[in-house]
This record gives structure tokens, C-alpha cells and sequence, in this order.
């Protein structure tokens, strides 16, 4: 992996980890069409970017994160889910994160999805000051396993799960925010650990384009996050659900027309 190829899939990360697009699927595609998606590091590069885009959220929401202790215990219940769900199942979501089929399919069926998010869930415009209510959260974690699935977004799946649980978007997408921190940074710190034990040495080359990506993700983050929450107040949800199936259509009719993504 060259330096500018670091900092594309950094971008990628940034711009999509918080979006309702999924930032996985888009990794996969983008590190297969720059022809180093079947690299071990590329893998690994891809989730330790993670940490750089969760920091952002950090930076940019740090007085929530230091408002109570309540809060930390709302995304615990929350967290729980998917924590179980990704160790039970981790083997086997490995596998599907090759498969650039699952992902096409995954992004067209959530795409289906957010064109009518915002008609199911239209009155829901009463703003929380605060953390969710227990259950609340704990309906969103449920939804958060979703995610596991490659493509589905961990972004599209949690707000989702907020609306339906009567947050209003804002909240619902601020929440799925949060949730990140601590869902991502788990995920980062068990793969880095198994890269460890399976015997993986990061070399000092590598460590540079961690230190590069991590700090792009984090840049590109910031700004998105910011943007997305202004957008999605006054537009909703639907145009990331056109985006999402034209972009499943085309990888499909790539791979019908004989180009094979999953190993450019």
C-alpha cells in the first residue's frame, strides 16, 4: 500500500464510517478497484482507521461525553448486542467481508429502506436533551447487529433503530454517533489483537500509514459529521437511499459483465 493509497481509503473511512452508506462496503470496493483488497494489511489498515473517525466524534461532542455517568451506561446497554453478536458470528462475517455480491445486495436492500425512512417516522421532530431512555438504547444495539452484515451500514441500521424507537432524526443520528465510540473502538482493538496472536508484524512503513490514515479519517470525519446532521435536518434521509442503489446496481452489472471486484 502506497502513501496516496492510504490517504483515499482514509477519506473513504471518514466520509463514509457516519453516513447511512456504509463506510465497510465502500473500503471493500475502493481497496478492490485500487487492487489491494486481497493484501493482509489493507484489511487491518481498514478497521484501525476507525479509531482516527471515532476520535472525531470525541472532539466534537466532547462535552456529552463528560456530562454524566448516566450516559456512559446508555451505551453499554446499547454496545451489548453487537458485542455479543460479533464474537459469536466473527468467522463467519470474515468471510462475507470478501464478498462483494453481499455488499451490492446489502446496499441496494438499505437503500430500499431509507427512501421511505422518512414517511414511516415524519412526526417524529421532538428533540432530546439528553441520552435515550434504557430500552431505547438497548432497541438500537439490537439494530446495530445489522450492521455485522457487510454493506448493510452500522450508521443506516442504529438510526434507524432510533426511529423506530421514537427519536426524532437528529437525535436518532447524534446517538448513532455516539454509539460508535465505543462499538468501533472494540472492533479496532480485538482485530489489531488478533492480527497479533495470528503472528501479523506491523513494520515501521506501516505504522506511518497508520499514523497518516488515522489522522486524515479523523479531518475527513469531523467535517462530514457536522455536515450530515445539517442535511438530514432539513432533507432527511432518501437521496442516500438513490445513492445506495445505483451504487449496488453498478457493482452487480460490473461483476455480470465478467469484471471480478473482489480480486482487482
Amino acid at each position: 500500500m502506497s502513501v496516496l493509497q492510504a490517504i483515499i481509503l482514509a477519506i473513504v473511512e471518514g466520509l463514509t464510517e457516519f453516513l447511512p452508506v456504509s463506510s465497510t462496503g465502500h473500503l471493500i470496493i475502493t481497496s478492490a478497484f485500487m487492487g489491494i483488497g486481497s493484501e493482509p494489511f489493507t484489511k487491518l489498515f481498514s478497521i484501525a482507521i476507525q479509531f482516527g473517525a471515532i476520535l472525531s466524534v470525541v472532539a466534537l461532542y466532547y462535552k456529552r461525553f463528560f456530562q454524566s455517568l448516566r450516559f456512559y451506561i446508555i451505551l453499554f446497554l446499547a454496545f451489548i448486542p453487537a458485542a455479543i453478536a460479533g464474537k459469536l458470528l466473527g468467522d463467519w462475517l470474515d468471510q462475507l467481508l470478501e464478498n462483494v455480491t453481499v455488499v451490492s445486495l446489502a446496499l441496494m436492500f438499505g437503500g430500499v429502506v431509507l427512501l421511505f425512512m422518512d414517511n414511516w417516522f415524519k412526526h417524529q421532530e421532538e428533540e432530546l436533551h439528553g441520552p435515550p431512555p434504557p430500552m431505547t438504547a438497548f432497541k438500537v444495539g439490537l439494530f446495530q447487529c445489522l450492521a455485522l452484515i457487510p454493506g448493510v451500514s452500522r450508521s443506516a441500521a442504529t438510526i434507524l433503530g432510533g426511529m423506530a424507537s421514537g427519536l426524532s432524526r437528529k437525535n436518532a443520528a447524534e446517538f448513532s454517533f455516539f454509539l460508535a465510540v465505543p462499538t468501533l473502538f472494540a472492533a479496532t482493538v480485538y482485530k489489531l489483537y488478533k492480527y497479533q496472536q495470528d503472528g501479523f508484524q506491523i513494520t515501521e512503513d506501516q505504522q506511518i500509514l497508520l499514523l497518516v490514515g488515522n489522522l486524515v479519517a479523523f479531518i475527513v470525519a469531523f467535517l462530514a459529521i457536522r455536515s450530515f446532521i445539517a442535511w438530514i435536518t432539513q432533507n432527511g434521509l432518501r437521496v442516500f437511499g438513490w445513492y445506495r442503489i445505483i451504487l449496488g446496481l453498478l457493482l452487480l452489472t460490473l461483476q455480470a459483465a465478467g469484471i471480478n471486484l473482489e480480486i482487482l
